[in-house]
Order: C-alpha cells, then structure tokens, then sequence
C-alpha cells in the first residue's frame, strides 16, 4: 500500500471508527489506538498537501483563525413550532389535523424536543457541503468551518446506504450537561462570567470566530428533519431511519403512535424520563408522520399546521436563600439575584435566580435565610415562585433594595412608571461603560464582528478604550502585545474600519440612547435625517413622530444633553462615521403611508417580511405586530392565519394584497422582481425548525 492508498485507507477507518465511538457510542478500539492513526493521518497529509481534502477527519480540530460568517439564504425556510402545554391543547392539535385530513387515517411521530441551537447541513454526494444555523428563518449564518469540528456530525457517508445526491438535514446542535457543568467551573475559577444554560453555551460556542475553541467545547447534535428531492420513503420516520443508516445521529427516543393515548402515554414518559438524558430538553414535538398528509396541511404564517411542540412543566425545587447581590446592566438597570444553597434543577446546579426588582422582593416579603421554591423558566432562567414562610427564623432579617450603585456608588434612581432601579452614571459606570461597548459593535449596530465581549473587557481592564469612540484610535501594536496576533489584530483593526460604512440608522441606534431600540433609531434617522438635526431636536419635534413618545424623547434630549455624549459623537464624527442618510434613503423616503398602522400577515413572493417593514417605515407607516380597532389594514399574503382572518373581519379592518400594496407606495414590477426574495419552493417543502 503506497502513501496515498494509505491516507485514503486512514480516512475511511477514522470516520468509521469516529461514528462507532460518537454515535453508536460503541467503541472498538482505544482512545490510545485511535490518536495514534490520527497521527499517522496527519503526518502523511502534511508530506502530501496535493491530497487536501475538507472532509478529513484531521479537519475536526479546527483552527485558531478567525473566521467571518457569511449570511446565506436558507433553500427551505426555517419556521418555527407552535407551542402548548397542556393535554387538552394537544387534543386540540390532533382534532384540528384530522378535520384537516378530512377524517383520513394518519400516524404522528413523537420526538423529544431538544434544548440547542437549530442547524441546517446540507449533503452533496455523501459529504458535507454546509452548515447554517436558523438566523431569521430565511438567511443564517454559514458556520461550516465550526460544524465540522462536532464529533458526531459526518463528513463523508457510508457509501452504498442509498443516500440521495443532494439532500439537506436539520437538527439541534447541544452542548451536554457534563461539558457544561465542567465548563461552567474552569470559567468560574478564571473569574469569567459564567453560561446560563447550555443551550446559551451552544449558541456561543457555535458562533465563535475560534474553530478550535468550538472543537475543545465538545458539541453534540441530534438530527430530525430530512428535505429533498428522492428522499427513501414518505414517512417522517421512515426517513429518520434511513438517515441514521447513512450516519447520523438520531433520537432513539422517538416513536411512531397512531392515538392519542399513546401520544399522552409517551409525554407522561419522557416527562420523567428525560431528567436521566445527557443533555437538556424541554418538551416533545408532535410531526404527523406522511409527508404527502404534511403537504396537505400546509401552513399557517409561522408555522406548520402538521406539527406542534409540547413543553413540559417547569420543575421545582427548596433551597435556602443566603444572600442577595446586585448586577449593573448596559442601561443602568440594577438587577438583584438570590444567592442559595446550590440544587439540582432540571438536570443542573442552580445556586443563583434573578429577583427581578424591589418589587418581586417585597412581593414575597423576602428574609435572608428564607427557604424559597425555585423553578426554571422554560426549563432555562431560574426564578424564585414561593416562599416557605413556616420555616423562616425569627431573628431573620427582610431583604432590604440598595440605595448606591454597587459598582460606582451613584446613588439609584427609578423613573415613574418603571419597576427597575437605574444607575444614572451612565457615562462613568464601569458596567454600563462595557455593556454600551458590546452594544455598539453588534451586529445589528456597527457590526465589528472581530470584536466580542471578552474581547471589550480585555481592552477595557487594559486601559485600551473607555468609550465607543476609543475604538476607533486602537492600532495593531496595542492589541498586539508581544507581536505572535498580528494576523488577528489586523482583522480587528480593519472591522473597527470597515464599521465606518454601516448607515446613519444604525449608527443612531449603535449610540445606546436608553430606550431608543432599531425601529425608534430608524424612525429618528428618517425625521432628522443628519446627526446634527437630531441633536438640536425639541421635545416637542421628538413627539411629534409617530412611534416615538415622551420616555423615548426625554431619553433622547437626556443623552445629546450631557457634555461626555456630546464629546463622544463629535469624536466619532471626525473618525469618519456616517453622521447622515445616504442620499439614496433620502430619494427612497416617502409619506405615502404616513399615519397608518399596518399588520403584515403571510407569505409573498415580490419581497421577505423584514423587507416589507422597511419598506412600510420608509414610507412613513408603522409596524405592528397585532391587530386592533386602530389598525389601518393587513398587508395580507399567501397563507394568512385564520385567526387574524377572522379578528380582522370581526373588526372591519381592509385587506390589502401584495401587488396593490406595491402600487401604494409607487414601487414599479421592475424593481419588485429585482428584489424577490424566494420564500417557498415549488414542491411545498417551505419549513422545519
């Protein structure tokens, strides 16, 4: 066997023994055995870099590079599952698909509902081509480079399983509860904020920039959806099955019922049973099993109508409250957290809750000592639910709110008609000074996504930047230190550059006005249209924006107001940031909507949904999300929930389709199909989670 039989020989054995070990989670050889024929892989296909191949098991320890993601527009949209939580809901659900199928037989396959992060991988003749995680359901991010470092995700499929030439498979990517709680403790002991769950600690992982930092994190992934053209047989499971032959990893939970006692017999089941799984979840899902009855039931706006989600009870626990702490966020807001004996909590060591405010903690007239019940939200957020007052001491002492800022010992202030208290020292604060930085270079704001928080708290504990603008005098030689990141401290500086392009909206929202989110940002940007207009603003101009009332327009004149802000945007401005509409936004701008409230509900063909609410704010209208006496109409598309058909028939409230609505604000066909946006495929597969 020569030197290239070799590595190919090499390449098959590691993917088998990879997917024994990984998958099957039936070793044959040792860890010991394994490493050293990875060794030898390594040292062939360093002799021979004409052989390079993306899919090699050497390719899974990933690199310390930074990588940009690249936003991809997913084949099948990504939608989302409607949620209940009760027996009687489900009934419901199994009614409504039966009226559906007029009274036709059908299966329901039942699957655990796994707690990650959804990915889509696309396969082109047995090898992986991409992963794309959700994103907004129609475009996500291309974190391939880090997928392929996930142990239990193939590269390459067996050959000669009757794969499809093309196919695509959805899943959960999942960080374990052993890696976690592990993780957990080495970031505890280096004094770094900690995860609050593991399916934050996948998300984050997944979306590092570091290949080798996600591959050190030990990912894991369950898959539960095939899309395709020829794909093995019309059966949902039937073709989880197949695609388990093929490789992957698949839920050895699932089942396929025809009643619904037995969906109730397998909920009652997991509902304990899950607690003893390696990683977390946090319900069961319901997929009526024929892809031909799937097709026949199509749709609602956002999500399948053949399909729903069961979310189990949130479990409880009794522990002793020890100590109450306090936490400064971006906006100033004060949020106290209870200290408590550690317990274990849906599959977790919980020691600390969010208290939420004063007022949660007089709610429970809460004492130091108190033993209170804990639960996790969404089987995620820790909170206190009750207090078992018949245990409390005598001597114990009320918990009393805090009058000073913990970190800069500014006094706390708390507007009317808010519940939180704030630190005022927006401009001194060390948190709010941080959390505004974070703000400022995500990816919505000014989008330097060389750029994390780690990254800002490094700089900041360095001395490096003190504000926003400080970014923008940061050279290579500052980050670089000893000299051996120069490659990463460039990338840095030239994302710190390229941020000088993002548009005048952005750049308003990217400030950290308290208040001020994306849509205010963009309804200022397009009244004021420059920097300067917006900063000589009157109460009374602010107010007189559809959308913007008092608190945001006091919060406005607050920040221009103070001389640190003032000196900040000014800085920012002589770096080059975009300080005015383009004259493009300013040509595309119009009133023709000015005044109206519209509801958009459905699925189009000429633009996405995102798309027409830009489109309706450019004109003058406003988004709103529900429908009320006070809306103007429903831009309607295909495929309009029944609900919102029945609340605006109800209400009175006009429909308008697609194409009228188009010729209302003056778009020509021309530009229309210039800017399609495909939302379905023909062959009806528009989804899966």
């Amino acid at each position: 066997m020569n030197e290239k039989e070799r590595i190919l020989y090499l390449r098959e054995q590691l993917h088998e023994h990879n997917y024994k070990y990984y998958v099957l989670n039936q070793p044959d050889i040792s860890d010991q055995e394994f490493d050293f024929l990875m060794h030898e892989l390594q040292d062939l296909e360093a002799k021979h870099p004409e052989l390079y191949d993306a899919n090699s098991p050497t390719q899974r320890v990933g690199s310390d590079l930074n990588q940009n993601f690249t936003q991809v527009a997913h084949k099948y949209p990504m939608l989302s599952l409607a949620n209940t939580y009760n027996e009687q809901d489900v009934a419901d659900w199994y009614e409504s698909v039966s009226r559906g199928l007029a009274g036709e037989p059908f299966e329901v396959c039942c699957e655990m509902k796994y707690d990650g992060l959804s990915i889509s991988l696309t396969y082109v003749d047995g090898k992986l081509v991409s992963g794309v995680t959700r994103g907004d359901g129609v475009h996500g991010d291309d974190v391939t480079a880090n997928v392929k470092t996930i142990r239990c995700i193939p590269l390459v499929l067996k050959e000669g399983t009757g794969y499809p030439k093309e196919f695509e498979i959805r899943g959960e990517i999942l960080m374990p509860w052993k890696v976690f709680e592990q993780l957990n403790a080495e970031r505890e002991a280096a004094e770094e904020p900690l995860f609050a769950n593991p399916r934050n600690a996948a998300s984050g992982t997944l979306k590092s920039q570091n290949s080798k930092l996600v591959a050190s994190r030990r990912l894991d992934a369950y898959l539960y959806y095939l899309l395709g053209d020829n794909l093995p047989a019309e059966g949902h499971y039937e073709n989880l099955q197949a695609a388990a032959h093929w490789g992957f990893k698949i839920s050895q939970g699932m089942k396929k019922v025809g009643s619904l006692e037995e969906i109730y017999q397998f909920i009652n089941y997991w509902d304990t049973e899950r607690k003893n799984l390696p990683v977390a979840t946090d319900g069961i899902v319901l997929k009526v099993n024929s892809l031909r009855q799937q097709r026949a039931l199509g749709y609602t706006a956002k999500s399948p109508r053949w399909a729903i989600a069961y979310k189990f009870k949130a479990e409880r626990a009794c522990t002793r409250l020890n100590e109450v702490t306090y936490q400064v966020g971006r906006t100033g807001a004060v949020t106290p957290v209870a200290n408590m004996d550690p317990v274990q909590l849906a599959g977790t060591i919980v020691k600390r809750a969010t208290l939420n405010n004063e007022d949660f903690i007089r709610s429970f007239d809460l004492h130091i000592g108190d033993y209170v019940y804990v639960e996790k939200g969404g089987e995620i957020i820790p909170k206190i639910v009750g207090v078992a007052v018949e245990k409390r001491q005598q001597d114990a002492v009320p918990v009393e709110f805090i009058k000073t800022c913990p970190e800069c010992g500014t006094p706390l202030v708390r507007y009317e008609g808010e519940a939180a208290h704030y630190c005022p020292n927006d401009t001194g604060c060390p948190p709010q000074i941080k959390g505004r930085i974070e703000h400022f270079i995500a990816r919505r704001a000014m989008n330097i996504d060389s750029l994390g928080p780690e990254t800002v708290d490094e700089y900041y504990r360095r001395g490096l930047i003190h504000n926003i603008a400080d970014l923008y005098k940061i050279q290579v030689q500052d980050i670089n230190g000893t000299g051996n990141r120069e490659r990463s401290a460039q990338k840095i500086v030239n994302g710190i550059e390229a941020s000088k392009k993002v548009p005048f909206e952005r750049v308003v929202f990217a400030l950290g006005i308290r208040f001020v989110g994306e849509t205010s940002a963009r309804l200022l940007a397009r009244r004021f249209k420059t920097m300067d207009a917006l900063q000589a603003a009157t109460m009374q101009q602010l107010m007189d924006i559809d959308g913007v009332g008092e608190v945001i327009a006091k919060s406005v004149i607050t920040y221009f107001a103070n001389p640190v802000n003032q000196e900040i945007v000014a800085r920012l401005r002589s770096y080059g940031l975009q300080m005015q509409l383009s004259e493009e936004q300013i040509e595309g701008t119009s009133d023709r909507l000015s005044g109206k409230s519209i509801v958009i509900s459905g699925v189009f063909a000429k633009h996405s949904r995102d798309e027409y609410k830009a489109l309706i704010e450019k004109n003058g209208g406003k988004n709103v999300g529900s429908i009320s006496g006070k809306t103007s109409f429903i831009l309607a598309g295909d495929n309009m929930g029944p609900s919102k058909l029945q609340k605006a028939e109800k209400l009175g409230v006009p429909l308008v389709d697609e194409a009228t609505f188009l010729e209302m604000i003056g778009e020509t066909n021309a530009e229309s199909e210039s800017a399609t946006t495909p939302t379905a495929e023909p062959d009806g597969q528009l989804s899966l989670f």
